[in-house]
């Protein structure tokens, strides 16, 4: 499976006063379907409305939607780096809505001192899949994993290289409920391989001596 990202540009910020408190919002456009991004990428409308309701019931619905500021280079998300946590999310025509409020983390601190700077930000969604290549695009499969419904990115119009480069560049597997980088999974497999060789074997030596006792 590939970390895949895509970025989005046009996100509406909200800044609601209550009492002399600031409360910072996000909304917009986070995800869109049906349609070839410029990663050349596509996102099949019922891949991304089920995944969606898979992400509203995990983590939405638990208060646990967390998002961070930058571009994360794995499917994990960092507490120390978090910045907002996503309210809502959910389908409309082609498009996949959401909102999130800036938490008062030290990451989200810097998030609402752009904002009030006036400082042009966007989101970035963070998932796992696998793709099929075909007609000139590479089509997400059914296998898609949401990650992150949305990262706040300051440049969220050139992150392509970056993805590509970084993210994309790496292969991702489950291994016992997580996802790890695949290299990394192999060489467990193999100690874990090892280790159980070992054990073996010394099973085999203590059952020998035990014979000889006899």
């Amino acid at each position: 499976m590939k970390l895949i990202a895509e970025a989005i540009e046009n996100i509406e910020y909200i800044c609601e006063e209550n009492d002399g408190n600031k409360n910072y919002k996000i909304r917009g456009i986070f995800m869109q379907g049906d349609i070839k991004n410029r990663n050349g990428r596509v996102y099949p409308m019922e891949v991304l409305t089920k995944e969606v309701k898979n992400y509203n019931r995990k983590f939405v619905s638990e208060n646990r939607a967390y998002g961070e500021l930058g571009h994360p280079e794995g499917p994990t998300v960092n507490l120390e780096r978090v910045s907002h946590l996503v309210t809502e999310l959910y389908p409309e025509g082609k498009n996949i809505m959401g909102e999130a409020r800036i938490l008062g983390t030290p990451m989200g601190e810097i998030v609402k001192t752009l904002m009030d700077e006036g400082a042009k930000l966007g989101v970035s969604s963070r998932g796992m899949g696998s793709l099929d290549e075909r007609d000139g695009a590479k089509y997400v499969r059914n296998d898609f994993y949401l990650a992150a419904a949305a990262d706040i990115v300051a440049d969220p119009s050139a992150p392509s290289a970056f993805v590509q480069g970084i993210m994309e560049g790496k292969e991702w597997v489950w291994n016992h409920g997580s996802l790890v980088e695949a290299h990394v999974a192999e060489v467990k497999r193999s100690f874990d391989v090892k280790k159980r060789q070992r054990q073996a074997n010394e099973a085999a030596l203590a059952f020998a001596k035990f014979l000889k006792k006899l």
